[in-house]
C-alpha cells in the first residue's frame, strides 16, 4: 500500500511537471523515481522480525510495523516468526535399550527468542530444529526400555525437552514443551504383553481370594472358640439355622436324631413342620380360587 502511494504520488507529480512546463522529460523522471523508491517501505507483522543486511553486512532487525531501506544498497535476507510453532516428528523403527523395535511419533512446541541468531548462525533453522528433535527422540529411545517409554513418558519428555533445547540454543531457538503422542510396539509383543497383564489381574484375584478365605476361617475359629465355652448359645444357633432352612418353601433338611434328643427340638421340629403345611396349603386354596 504504502510503495503504491509512492508511485502514485511520483507519477501525479510528474505529470503536474509535465504540464507546466509541456516537457515530458519530468513525468518520465518522476515515474522511474518512484519505481525506484517503492523498493524502500517495508512492512512487518507485530509476530515478524527483518533481518536487514547492507551490501552484504548486517546493519540490524526491523520490525514490527513500517520501516525503510536503500533500494539496491539494503536487502532483507530473512523473516523471522517469533511465534510459537509446532513441529511434528517421529522415530520409526528404533530399538530400545532392550532391543524391542518402536515407532514413537512426537509434538515440538518452540519459538525464535534471538532472531539475529537464528538467521546468522544456521541456515534454515526451522529444519534444524527437526532433525535435532529427531535425532535426540532417537537418542532417548535407545537408552531407554519399553517398560519405562511406556510408564515414564513425562519424564521421558522433560529430558527430550532438556536435550533438544541444548542443541537449539545456540541458533537463537527456546523449546517450550514435547509431548509424545503414541508409542506403537509390534503386535507379536502387544499380544504378549495383554496375556502377562491378564495373568497378573487372575494372581491377584486369587491372592485376594485366599486372604479372604484366611479371614473366614479366623472368623470360624473365634466362632468355635466362643460357642465351646457357651453351649446354650451353640444350641440357640442350631435353632436359628433349622429354621431358616425348614421355612423356605419346598425346603428339606436331614436332621440327625441325636441332635433332636441332645438339643430337645422335638417340638420346635414339629412347630416348623406344621407352619410348612400351613404355608403350603394356603398357595393351594389360593390356586383353586383363581
Amino acid at each position: 500500500m504504502v510503495a503504491l502511494l509512492i508511485l502514485f504520488g511520483s507519477i501525479a507529480a510528474g505529470l503536474w511537471a509535465s504540464v507546466i512546463t509541456n516537457n515530458p522529460v519530468p513525468i518520465v523522471t518522476l515515474t522511474l523515481v518512484g519505481v525506484i523508491l517503492m523498493q524502500s517501505p517495508k512492512i512487518a507483522q507485530q509476530w515478524e522480525r527483518a533481518i536487514v543486511l547492507r551490501l552484504g553486512r548486517y546493519i540490524g532487525m526491523r520490525g514490527p510495523g513500517l520501516f525503510w531501506i536503500v533500494p539496491f544498497v539494503d536487502t532483507v535476507t530473512t523473516w523471522i516468526d517469533q511465534r510459537t510453532i509446532t513441529t511434528s516428528f517421529a522415530a520409526e523403527q528404533t530399538l530400545t535399550s532392550d532391543t524391542v523395535p518402536v515407532n514413537v511419533d512426537a509434538v515440538l512446541f518452540w519459538m525464535v527468542h534471538d532472531a539475529q541468531k537464528a538467521a546468522l548462525e544456521v541456515q534454515d533453522y526451522a529444519q534444524a530444529v527437526s532433525w535435532a528433535a529427531q535425532t535426540a527422540l532417537r537418542d532417548i529411545i535407545g537408552r531407554t526400555d519399553l517398560t519405562d517409554l511406556l510408564r515414564g513418558r513425562e519424564k521421558i519428555e522433560q529430558e527430550l525437552q532438556q536435550l533438544i533445547d541444548q542443541r537449539s540454543n545456540p541458533w537463537g531457538v527456546t523449546v517450550s514443551s514435547v509431548e509424545m503422542r503414541d508409542v506403537v510396539i509390534p503386535d507379536a509383543l502387544q499380544d504378549a504383553m495383554s496375556r502377562e497383564a491378564q495373568a497378573a489381574r487372575e494372581k491377584q484375584a486369587r491372592i485376594i481370594l485366599g486372604q479372604a478365605e484366611m479371614e473366614i476361617a479366623h472368623s470360624f475359629e473365634v466362632a468355635a472358640r466362643s460357642y465351646r465355652d457357651n453351649p446354650t448359645a451353640l444350641h440357640l444357633r442350631a435353632m436359628n439355622m433349622l429354621y431358616e432352612g425348614l421355612k423356605e418353601k419346598g425346603a428339606l433338611m436331614l436332621v440327625p436324631s441325636s441332635a433332636v434328643e441332645s438339643m430337645g427340638m422335638g417340638g420346635f421340629l414339629g412347630a416348623a413342620a406344621l407352619r410348612q403345611e400351613k404355608l403350603v396349603g394356603g398357595e393351594d386354596g389360593g390356586k383353586k380360587v383363581e
